[in-house]
């Protein structure tokens, strides 16, 4: 059985860091590539950033480009998004999901791409 773990959500004070985590089960992490996306109140989910098997490359949402970083630990089976200089509009449910890729490099920042999701983590960030 597949699952997808998201940790590391919490309240911050605007200006503040947060490190989420995925930890995957019943998958190979490193055969997937995996994104973050996010759904705040009254709004659709949305894209935040995503990473290739390989690590080798990242996509980020406009939004979060040079605020978040994300990366990966394929030993541990663990993707991670480190999330810095955090807004009140960074406020939502942070979901990880993962799909099978052969390509090394590839990624996408469609959620229809993606076959398997965590429950979610709650980020709140207060101004």
């Amino acid at each position: 059985q597949v699952q997808l773990v998201e940790s590391g959500g919490g309240s911050v004070q605007a200006g503040g860091s947060l490190r989420l985590s995925c930890a995957a089960s019943g998958i190979t992490l490193s055969t997937y590539v995996t994104g973050w996306f996010r759904q705040a109140p009254g709004k659709d989910r949305e894209f935040v950033a995503t990473i290739s098997r390989s690590g080798g490359n990242t996509r980020y949402a406009d939004s979060v480009k040079g605020r978040f970083t994300v990366s990966r630990d394929n030993a541990k089976n663990t993707v991670y998004l480190q999330m810095n200089s955090l807004k009140s509009e960074d406020t939502a449910v942070y979901y990880c999901a993962a799909y099978p890729s052969y390509g090394p490099n590839a990624l996408s920042s469609t959620q229809s791409r993606y076959d398997y999701w965590g429950q979610g983590t709650q980020v709140t960030v207060s101004s």
